[in-house]
């Protein structure tokens, strides 16, 4: 242990005042390299900065210390005391935290201080203090405040960095930039139109508005309940599932427009007349779509099982059972539907026979789905083991 003697005016201990660069700038602007040690050293360094860069506020940081370097060498408060400068890394955060530690190790095998006082020109640089506490105390610290006060320095700094990690953060940047960006590019789009065709102002404004919206609203949807999905993972690993569920939407669409445009001729056929009120209207266009409903939708499941089967997918047996069961469904809409419009009554015997075989429909799906899931059971091992690529 050292041993220090007392004299009237202080206390005797080693001191190293420190000027910290946090993101390198001078490395960056005056290719120095840290750490520097010695007044001279330091001088030169910030010398060179401040004909790289007159308005760095990091030259100014290093006179000061300099500065106080002098000051404590002539009060004589201290056994010794030196002064140096650590740099970090351009790339604020976890490179350059580290690299200073390292510089502050190198000065210190150097220079064995017992105490230390950091010089900073603002709050980001001093977020190395935990690591210089790690290594020796802090006897003081001096903040260098150049051309702006103290307040406006923090809050450049706590602005400065929300607004990085906006940028580094891609969810973030999509939400804060990526919407305020697509929306002032649609509008300019809408204003560039609308400057060749003035008599459509009002269609391209709506068209416009339209269109954010439904991005938007799309957007806020998928992240509100959680849904993933990307066009190039879903081209390249479910190919047989989109073509699938696009005939099958392409069926359903088709079959609605159809119920649509002959919507009176089909209520004339099942109930004799013209449906007089709007609710009426909706059952009978319900009974009537569902048929390409449920053909669409089992051209949907089907590509499921055509793609588990290919891939050895072990959910093989619930997209069967999926499949099976969609007669029963159908049954279900049928009668339901026939039965709020009143065209049939259940007493009769053709809805016992639907009823049943919608109720043997759905026990069949069940047992045929409970013996794949035991006859596929070791599909799951060889899909966990090979992880396989889509179709």
């Amino acid at each position: 242990m050292r041993r220090s003697s007392k004299k009237p005016g202080g206390l005797k201990i080693r001191v190293l005042i420190l000027a910290i660069d946090r993101d390198d700038d001078f490395g960056v602007k005056a290719g120095v390299k840290g750490p520097v040690i010695g007044r001279d050293a330091c001088v030169d360094a910030a010398l060179k900065l401040s004909l790289a860069d007159p308005e760095d506020s990091d030259a100014n940081v290093v006179y000061a210390a300099v500065k106080l370097y002098g000051e404590l060498k002539e009060s004589g408060e201290f056994d010794d005391v030196e002064v140096a400068i650590i740099t970090g890394h351009r790339d604020v955060g976890v490179k350059s935290d580290l690299e200073l530690t390292r510089q502050l190790d190198m000065i210190l095998e150097k220079f064995p201080a017992d105490g230390v006082i950091p010089v900073t020109d603002g709050a980001e640089d001093e977020q190395i203090f935990p690591i210089i506490t790690s290594r020796l105390p802090i006897i003081s610290s001096r903040r260098v405040v150049v051309k702006q006060s103290e307040g406006i320095e923090t809050t450049y700094y706590i602005i400065y960095r929300y607004i990085k990690e906006i940028l580094s953060d891609p969810e973030a940047a999509k939400v804060f930039l990526g919407i305020p960006g697509l929306i002032l590019l649609l509008y300019g789009i809408a204003r560039l139109i609308s400057i060749r065709y003035p008599q459509s102002v009002n269609i391209i404004s709506a068209t416009v508005t339209g269109t954010i919206l439904f991005l938007v609203g799309a957007y806020f949807f998928t992240k509100g309940f959680r849904v993933r999905f990307s066009i190039r993972e879903t081209v390249t690993k479910q190919f047989i599932p989109l073509i699938s569920f696009i005939a099958g939407f392409l069926i359903m669409a088709a079959g609605a427009i159809n119920v649509y445009l002959y919507l009176e001729s089909i209520a004339e056929r099942m109930l004799g007349f013209l449906p007089g009120t709007d609710l009426l209207q909706v059952l009978i266009y319900i009974n009537a779509i569902n048929t390409p409903f449920v053909m669409g939708l089992s051209v949907m499941i089907l590509g499921k099982v055509i793609q588990a089967y290919m891939k050895k997918d072990h959910h093989l047996w619930y997209y069967v059972s999926g499949i099976l069961i969609l007669p029963a469904f159908w049954i279900t809409i049928d009668l339901t539907t026939r039965y709020a419009m009143s065209i049939i009554v259940l007493s009769e015997f053709e809805v016992f026979k639907k009823a049943l075989i919608a109720v043997v429909d759905l026990i069949v799906s069940v047992l045929i789905g409970m013996y794949l899931k035991e006859k596929i059971r070791g599909w799951e091992k060889v899909e966990a083991g090979t992880g396989s690529e889509g179709v």
